[in-house]
């Protein structure tokens, strides 16, 4: 193959070294220079050309293998995957470029859904103490901005909010998706609501108005999801989840809707590679369907850069067929519960008959304070040092975790999200091993979704909520108490 010929920029904050190259490669695979089946020159070769680190080389290599840009064959090296779909040069998104360095984490995500009941659905929760963690959100700074709410806009406060969210928050998530997710999108695409849960009920509404009937969910997946799909009366099309996320293939061949997590599966943790993505986009186009992008925290990356949204790899200027949902309880705290959705703008003729009748049910005193926070840049300095708390609790955990020996204790969902899936080979049953850390003040999660395998049976573990400095010795703990 022909050398690289980047130029890289060196000291660049906004674009480390690995990223630059990452990119650079990315761009090269595919308009087409990178074909299928190109083997990738070697770590040392591409380090001594451009006079880096192997360590930054194979930063880049590994990221673009997790997005499936390329595919790692072991004793041999890395070679292009296939993507199928058509060169999308100057349309893929950087998302998070330019705040990658910060990257971004949070406290909430999907397990403030269990936080307050003993069990949901198929889900066991243990009574925990450490519900969260008091480093991981700086309250003096919220405060400020809510007292400026109250200083400032006591006429607003005495007024019914906007049924469609706040026009300042609106701007702020306009700006915020494009820089950090690649959504591409105006304020009046955006909806605002109190939660996911809320969120989802609105697109059920909306689904009966575009004639859709089916929706097509990840198995396993989000239950509350599921719960709300069929109480609305929607047929149920339940798709198994891979090691590549949803199976695309499983998809029907008539119109519908899929609700996908395509950057952090819930509860698996699959990452969607980039062909699968690009497949799925074709499928929604060709069948005139909806795909429903649940990126509930697909920021929480501790490896790499966070995955750029599904909706910001459609073309410009063409017919979006994603509908795209976010939430602040991941990176703020979890009783915020404001959530939103970006719909499409061919769909925005709807938005009158979504909203009929419909008052909004998300604090017009929070939306307006999340707005200063945001303008103010307190929303990115603070997700900064939270996701360096939480990727330092995780290599704790994984520390105790590794000394172990495998056949006793391994983990899954290592790089991203708020939690692990720990497989312990033990003879006590997961609700005995959730009702152990329940005793220690511990969450930890059951769900028949984690079946046993080889000998191990599967727990999910919420470590980001322990406090770093006791992290270690209550993970040993429990681990202890687990294998006595």
């Amino acid at each position: 193959m022909k050398p690289f010929t980047i130029e890289l920029k060196r000291g660049d904050r906004k674009d480390p070294l690995y990223l630059q190259l990452y990119k650079y490669i990315r761009a090269e695979i595919v308009s087409g220079s990178l074909s299928k089946g190109t083997k990738l020159p070697a770590l040392r070769r591409i380090a001594e050309d451009q006079n880096l680190s192997i360590t930054t080389v194979e930063q880049a290599y590994n990221q673009l293998a997790v997005e499936g840009y390329v595919e790692s064959k072991p004793q041999s090296g890395f070679y292009v995957a296939e993507i199928p779909g058509p060169a999308m040069v100057g349309t893929i998104s950087d998302a998070g470029t330019e705040n990658d360095a910060a990257g971004y984490i949070g406290t909430g995500g999907r397990s403030a859904d269990f936080a307050s009941t003993k069990t949901l659905s198929d889900y066991t929760i243990s009574e925990s103490k450490y519900i969260t963690d008091d480093a991981a959100f700086d309250f003096k700074k919220w405060r400020k901005v809510m007292l400026r709410v109250f200083d400032q806009h006591t006429d607003l406060l005495m007024q019914e909010g906007d049924p469609q969210g706040e026009p300042a928050l609106r701007y702020e998530i306009s700006k915020y998706v494009l820089n950090s997710r690649g959504v591409r999108c105006k304020p009046d695409q955006i909806i605002i609501g109190a939660g996911t849960q809320q969120i989802t009920a609105h697109i059920g509404r909306l689904l009966r108005l575009l004639g859709i009937h089916i929706v097509c969910t990840e198995e396993p997946g989000y239950l509350p999801v599921n719960t709300i799909f069929q109480d609305q009366g929607y047929i149920l099309n339940k798709i198994p989840v891979t090691l590549q996320g949803i199976s695309i293939e499983n998809l029907p061949d008539s119109k519908a809707a899929v609700y996908v997590c395509p950057n952090n599966q819930f509860p698996t943790g699959a990452v969607m590679p980039i062909g699968n993505r690009y497949s799925m986009l074709e499928w929604a186009r060709s069948t005139g369907s909806l795909i429903i992008e649940d990126d509930y925290d697909s920021e929480l990356r501790y490896f790499g850069r966070p995955i750029s949204s599904l909706q910001g790899l459609e073309p410009y200027g063409e017919e979006s067929h994603v509908l795209y949902l976010g939430s602040f309880s991941s990176t703020l705290f979890p009783s915020i519960k404001i959530s939103y959705m970006v719909l499409p703008e061919q769909i925005m003729k709807f938005m009158g008959s979504l909203l009929e009748g419909y008052n909004q049910t998300c604090s017009k005193t929070e939306q307006l304070a999340l707005a200063y926070f945001m303008e103010d840049g307190h929303y990115y300095t603070n997700i900064k040092k939270l996701r360096n708390l939480c990727g330092r609790k995780l290599a704790a955990c994984l520390r105790v975790v590794e000394s172990y020996p495998k056949d006793k204790i391994s983990a899954d969902r290592t790089e991203s999200g708020l939690n692990l899936i720990l497989r312990v080979s033990t003879g006590k049953s997961p609700e005995e091993m959730s009702e152990i850390a329940s005793d220690m003040g511990i969450m930890v999660v059951t769900s028949k979704d984690i079946p046993e395998s080889g000998g191990k049976k599967g727990v999910i573990f919420y470590y980001s909520r322990l406090p770093e400095d006791c992290i270690e010795s209550l993970t040993e703990k429990m681990i202890e108490a687990w294998l006595n």
